[in-house]
């Protein structure tokens, strides 16, 4: 199948630690030269390039010498701040050489979480676009606890791209794209350079090999193809270690992702669906599943089972069935404290028993994203 690049104009590039050092755990200045030169010629192409680049952890162990990553939080929040900062030296270095100038912005979870943060950080990106700056995006490990972390750059890069409108996402990793087993340990594994649609037996294609340096697997890549895809963007992943990789991604290098088969998801459900972390669950009975997923309907307090977790008016929250299979996410119109009077009640019943009533609905249908439509 042909790749669409005509409709690219906009290309997020992700860099996992695999493809910036060496496997001592220290920086290759040769291959973030490499990348940058790839870099410079997309621009002088006429794209529009974002930078999403792992290597903080990575960067502190070389300069401290380290063979193995720490296991404590607070060691690796230090090679984080250490790393963070040779690694942008040496970018802006390098980005010199091509007479390009890129800026460094570090994020976390609640940057995404709150749309207001969100707002603001689309403006400067932009404003920085708009400079002819390369912005430089990575998560701030020094400061990332689990409750606000993102967890991957993979995930990161997927979330930069609605913000920026980008059509196209790169991800730079250490294996050639995805294939139909472990290529490391199947003779027979095949690399599979198109995927239209992100199917059952593509996700069964994921393994859990990850390289001693990064942190994100194929499951991890495939999630992030999902959330592009689901915007109508195209995702490519090729391997750093191939020469010129990320201009080949154009043509015919490692495996496409096409976002014409996705859902093209307005901004405000794929905030919803991907853009937030849940604040807790709801659980539904079999009938309300049923309806949910089959007719996309709104979630009334009658098919409610059980509540899990303090939430808010407004906040978003996971839709489980009796299962605990998660079967949509949305934003609810009672606190979770509220909920748990009302559930398994008629919706005519909401005044009598929490002496307002504000909704019919629990979670409205325009506020839902049905997640078995990825």
């Amino acid at each position: 199948m042909k790749r669409r690049i005509e409709e690219v104009k906009k290309i997020v590039i992700k860099v996992g630690s695999s493809s910036l050092c060496d496997k001592d755990g220290k920086i290759n200045k040769e291959k973030i030269l490499m990348l940058t030169w790839q870099i410079a010629k997309l621009k002088r192409e006429g794209y529009i390039v974002v930078l999403v680049s792992s290597g903080a952890i990575a960067a502190g162990m070389g300069a401290l010498g380290l063979d193995s990553k720490p296991k404590t939080l607070p060691e690796k929040q230090a090679l984080a701040a250490i790393g963070q900062a040779r690694l942008m030296e040496i970018y802006e270095e390098i980005f010199q050489v091509f007479n390009m100038k890129c800026s460094q912005i570090l994020l976390n979870h609640d940057d995404f979480d709150d749309r207001h943060r969100l707002m603001n950080l689309n403006h400067t990106i932009n404003a920085l676009l708009n400079y002819g700056v390369v912005p430089i995006i990575n998560e701030n490990d020094a400061l990332a606890v689990d409750e606000i972390k993102v967890g991957d750059n993979d995930t990161l890069a997927s979330l930069i791209v609605p913000l920026v409108e980008a059509q196209l996402l790169i991800l730079v990793s250490d294996i050639d794209g995805l294939y139909t087993g472990n290529p490391h340990t199947d003779p027979d594994a095949v690399l599979i350079h198109y995927v239209d649609k992100i199917d059952d037996t593509i996700l069964s294609y994921a393994g859990d090999a990850v390289s001693g340096l990064g942190t994100g697997g194929m499951a991890t890549k495939l999630k992030a193809a999902q959330m592009v895809n689901a915007l109508g963007s195209h995702m490519c992943i090729v391997n750093g270690q191939k020469e010129n990789s990320i201009l080949n991604a154009l043509d015919n290098e490692g495996t496409w992702f096409n976002g014409a088969s996705g859902t093209n998801m307005n901004a405000r459900r794929h905030w919803i669906a991907y853009r937030t972390k849940p604040r807790g669950t709801i659980i539904v009975d079999a009938g309300c599943r049923k309806a949910i997923v089959d007719n996309h309907v709104s979630l009334l307090p009658t098919g409610i089972k059980d509540v899990e977790g303090r939430f808010l008016e407004g906040q978003v929250v996971d839709i489980k069935d009796e299962e605990l299979n998660t079967i949509a996410k949305g934003v609810v119109n009672y606190a979770s404290d509220e909920i748990r009077l009302i559930k398994g009640h008629q919706s005519s019943e909401i005044d009598d028993i929490l002496q307002r009533h504000d909704y019919d609905e629990v979670v409205h249908a325009n506020n839902m994203v049905v997640l078995e439509e990825r």
